[in-house]
């Protein structure tokens, strides 16, 4: 159950409502969180224990707070004691900091979040501030709340497991060869090294062959025999000392390689961040900072809809986020605008095949292509002169460079590309060839040509030369890049301050909304809409009824009244209460 929350009931001893401002961003907040489905709230319910503050009320605040670039809890908190738009969202509660921080941290949240957006969305078309015509995708980095030099490199653990097994095993046959301990049962599925288990049990073979030396100690009475034993027990307690730090540091190397993933590093203080490289660099050295590769989807400078990865490169997660995207926020429009960095041969063929939607996307050398210097390059591929009869190129040189087989390559995420392989016949005695290709005396310059993604490259300089498509990627600049600043510059949202992927996507959320929420607000407040926000239901009748008792109020006290006063021998005198009121 929750504790009693309405936003329909008059509170005393005064509405903090009529204090906001007609176009005030509290409303603006109320509006987005009251159209949240009941259904979405089920899962903060909980039959025992006292009642909880309402999800709905949770939200508003720390939606607001968020607007007004405050981050922190406690700020948060103190904010409910004297904001009046606060106070109003709250409806006289003050949860506490740390309700705060878990509440906004809460898995359910996520869902809440998701609604939001989504009902923000559809009030954006009704009110037709976005035409559904085309969605702007972009990606930035943001710092991860995780200290400096807390990283973790995937090529040092590989180096120093490999170490570990190479020394565990030699020790292990030392011990086989010394006869110290007996052979132990070794696992087939790693015959070529000591498994934890493995390793765990040569130091209990190693524990009780120091146990038995310690109670012969013991039982012998004799110095020489006790030194001797002595002598005797140093080695294995070495050995046992050694394969107990294998044991540990073999554990801690394969939770390591868990952590990783596909990744190759992260903090030790937020395994989900990735070490990678900031355009906020303070120090001017290139070092690496734990953050997040965070992605977006605009239209008319709102952010639709987000994700989190923890790459660094933006290639790789926009397949992942349109089918986010898809799934939880919204259908694909028409036309599908991105920057160079996601310009990949599977994803043109993503968005082209699968998805039956129009990439407006450059790839890397879209911009280089169009130069005078490019295109007067008589050693590009692209300016020499193809023979379809036979399928060969004719080099600046003269020489035919013909088709000699196909190879195939598979990149690390799985996905596998067709090359045709092109071999000019003899390159030994041209005059060129130091300015043609940089391959090694005797060898002929060969050519991979990928047929596919030469069509889709086509396919994209005919798109971008059209007039209406050319328009609608001319707006990428002016519509993704200016949400990042206003997140960064204007929201100052430039770090993180909680841990964990799943924290730092509800946290996203929130910051997100509040720079739609802004800008929705500014643009109600200058007049750019037909239809102002709405207000809640009984919100007009209620000014009026509240307006109307306080004229009355003053009219009443404005009137004579009986006082006593000494001044005048203790006679009752009528005089007004507030002299200073005019009555109209």
């Amino acid at each position: 159950m929750f504790k009693h929350y309405t936003m329909n009931q008059v509170i005393l001893p005064l509405d903090l409502e009529i204090k906001l401002q007609e176009n005030d961003i509290a409303y603006a907040v109320n509006d987005v969180v009251e159209n949240i489905p009941d259904e979405a709230f089920t899962g903060f319910l909980h039959e025992t224990g006292c009642p909880a503050y309402h999800p709905r009320m949770m939200m508003k605040v720390i939606l607001c707070a968020y607007t007004q670039s405050v981050f922190s809890g406690r700020k948060i908190e103190g904010l409910l004691k004297d904001s009046v738009r606060m106070m109003w969202l709250a409806q006289g509660y003050e949860p506490s900091y740390r309700t705060i921080n878990r509440f906004r941290v809460h898995p359910e949240v996520k869902e809440l979040l998701r609604q939001c957006f989504v009902q923000f969305r559809c009030q954006l078309v009704q009110e037709k501030l976005i035409e559904e015509e085309a969605i702007f995708v972009d990606g930035t980095k943001i710092e991860a709340n995780a200290n400096k030099f807390t990283f973790v490199w995937r090529k040092a653990i590989e180096k120093y497991s490999a170490n570990l097994v190479e020394k565990s095993n030699q020790i292990y046959e030392e011990l086989l060869e010394k006869d110290i301990i007996p052979e132990i049962e070794r696992e087939r599925e790693s015959p070529d090294e000591l498994s934890t288990k493995e390793l765990a049990r040569v130091e209990e073979k190693l524990h009780d062959k120091v146990k038995d030396y310690d109670e012969q100690i013991e039982v012998s009475e004799d110095v020489s025999e006790r030194k001797q034993l002595r002598s005797e027990r140093k080695a294995p307690k070495q050995y046992r000392k050694q394969f107990k730090d294998y044991v540990a540091r073999k554990q801690k190397y394969q939770n390591d390689m868990v952590i990783f993933g596909e990744r190759n590093s992260y903090s030790k203080t937020d395994h989900d961040a990735t070490f990678m490289r900031m355009k906020d660099d303070y120090m001017k050295n290139g070092q690496l900072k734990a953050g997040y590769n965070v992605q977006i989807a605009t239209e008319g400078q709102y952010a639709l809809a987000f994700d989190v990865f923890p790459n660094p490169t933006d290639t790789r997660t926009f397949i992942p986020f349109l089918n986010k995207m898809e799934k939880e926020f919204f259908q694909l429009p028409k036309y599908i605008v991105a920057d160079a960095g996601y310009g990949s041969e599977q994803n043109y063929e993503d968005i082209l095949t699968n998805r039956k939607r129009t990439p407006l996307i450059t790839y890397n050398l879209y911009r280089k292509e169009k130069k005078k210097k490019y295109k007067d390059n008589p050693f590009t591929i692209a300016n020499w002169e193809y023979h379809q009869e036979d399928d060969s190129f004719t080099c600046p040189n003269g020489k035919k460079v013909t088709f000699g087989y196909f190879s195939n390559r598979t990149d690390k995420a799985g996905f596998k590309r067709t090359f045709k392989v092109y071999e000019c016949e003899d390159c030994s005695d041209c005059p060129l060839r130091s300015q043609c290709t940089k391959t090694k005396e005797g060898k002929n310059r060969k050519i991979y040509y990928n047929e596919k993604w030469e069509k889709q490259k086509a396919y994209i300089r005919e798109k971008l030369s059209e007039t209406e498509t050319g328009e609608i990627y001319g707006k990428r600049k002016i519509d993704v890049e200016p949400v990042f600043g206003f997140l960064k510059a204007n929201l100052r949202f430039t770090r993180m301050s909680v841990r964990g992927k799943e924290k730092v996507e509800n946290e996203l959320g929130f910051a997100f909304m509040a720079v739609n929420l802004r800008k929705y607000s500014a643009t109600t407040a200058n007049g750019n809409l037909d239809n102002k926000i709405n207000k809640k239901k009984g919100s007009d009748y209620r000014k009026t009824i509240i307006g109307t008792f306080f004229n009355y109020f003053r009219l009443v006290m404005s009137q004579p009244h009986l006082f006593l006063n000494k001044k005048y021998g203790n006679y009752l005198v009528y005089r007004p209460l507030f002299q200073d009121i005019n009555v109209q």
